[in-house]
């Protein structure tokens, strides 16, 4: 059975239907092979409803949505000038203030394809010009924004914590981290290659340009502020920090910024409502689907024609790493999160791992695949934005990929990276 249904799933992908068609043909083809007919395509549109039912998903479009505003707006500018003006000046200063503001974007909009769009349209130009490859640049920027995915707020983390049942604000502490640990590499990068190909400094910010560069991204700074210290305030979950941050994204650029106007507000909301629907859809496929390969027991065959059940922990972790990483070149983020959280499941808890853990390495893995060939959505929304060939998009990967999986190893032997903080900050 199986068999059957996984194949017609990935037919039904290679013929060309978006994800969400094989997803549910996935889900109602199970439900007829294991009962025997449609007559229960009522507990199928109950499993939908109830994969689509958890408030903490309330938080994906509302930070969707603010990142739509800002991006729209001045925020993105702000906070690169800021960076620039600290950092612009140093043998490959422009690549750091690059991957710099990604994390910083990443931290008000936890969207990677948003964060590509919005740092890379104003800094590869400036990259450019400035002599480095647009290989590079590409690269880069594509890769960078998978910080995203990590710094809080993580819109993959909030898919994993609903389908896992795992906590959210621990799940966005834990990436911190990690997040900073890329970050910090893929800094030291950009300053060797910068050496190695002879790139040119720019002229270096005086303090009193710096400082009205830090006065102008106060304003931004803000998003940061009301996220994490909200939240671990206590002041606010999760999804009041999202709806806190649409009401302040609306003030900044409405009202103080005035970048934007009520027209361009409708609009972005449009925008916002229909990827919520692409993403709601798939969540509640997926629950659907989720219960069909758990009532089949499909889970407990895969993995134990692997002989995971006998592995240490550090295995499980690999094994998970490699299969989301996999799962995630080929296929949409959430889709894989909603696919796999449930098949490795059992085996997560028989092991004891921390959920934690396995999610922060779980989110990790899904953004190396995001902006990995040769399907990784992240390379296909530069391709559109920056209207660059596929080859020339991906040929400057590689290294900054060797990046991301040597942290994947590191957070499988040194957990602390992630957890430090989260034990920190719950700790009894």
């Amino acid at each position: 059975m199986a068999l059957t249904i996984f194949s017609v799933m990935i037919g039904l992908l290679l013929i060309g239907f978006p994800m969400m068609i094989p997803l549910i043909s996935g889900a109602t083809l199970g439900f007829v092979l294991i009962f025997g007919g449609l007559g229960q395509m009522e507990t199928m549109v109950q499993q939908m409803l109830a994969g689509i039912r958890p408030a903490s998903l309330i938080a994906v479009p509302m930070f969707i949505f603010a990142a739509d505003i800002m991006t729209r707006g001045r925020s993105a500018n702000r906070l690169i000038d800021m960076v620039m003006a600290f950092v612009g000046h140093i043998r490959g200063g422009l690549a750091v203030s690059t991957a710099a503001a990604c994390t910083m974007f990443g931290a008000v909009s936890g969207s990677t394809q948003a964060t590509v769009v919005a740092v890379g349209s104003p800094l590869r130009p400036r990259m450019l010009e400035a002599g480095y490859k647009d290989s590079f640049v590409l690269a880069l920027i594509v890769n960078a924004s998978d910080i995203a995915f990590l710094i809080p707020p993580s819109i993959g983390m909030i898919i994993y914590g609903v389908v896992s049942n795992t906590s959210i604000a621990e799940l966005f502490i834990a990436g911190v981290g990690p997040g900073l640990l890329i970050l910090v590499l893929f800094s030291a990068y950009s300053i060797i290659y910068a050496k190695l190909q002879d790139v040119p400094t720019e002229r270096p910010a005086t303090w009193g340009e710096r400082a009205r560069a830090v006065q102008a991204a106060l304003w931004p700074l803000g998003f940061p502020v009301i996220i994490i210290g909200g939240i671990y305030g206590g002041v606010f979950s999760p999804t009041e920090a999202a709806a806190a941050c649409v009401l302040y994204a609306l003030i900044l650029e409405l009202l103080i910024f005035r970048s934007i106007d009520v027209a361009e507000v409708w609009e972005t909301a449009k925008s916002t409502g229909l990827i919520t629907a692409v993403v709601f859809i798939l969540i509640g496929a997926g629950a659907a689907f989720s219960y069909v390969i758990s009532f089949a027991q499909i889970p407990q065959a895969i993995l134990g024609s692997i002989g995971i059940d006998g592995m240490s922990g550090i295995g499980v972790l690999f094994v998970i790493s490699i299969a989301f990483f996999i799962g995630c070149m080929f296929v949409d983020p959430i889709v894989v999160i909603l696919i796999l959280v449930p098949i490795f499941a059992p085996v997560v808890k028989s092991a004891g791992l921390d959920p934690v853990l396995v999610g922060t390495i779980v989110t990790l893995q899904v953004a190396i695949g995001s902006a990995t060939p040769p399907f990784g959505c992240d390379i296909f929304t530069a391709i559109a934005v920056f209207k660059r060939p596929y080859m020339e998009v991906i040929r400057g990967t590689p290294p900054f990929i060797m990046i991301l999986l040597g942290v994947s190893v590191a957070l499988i032997f040194f957990p602390q990276i992630a957890l430090f903080l989260r034990d920190l900050a719950f700790a009894d």
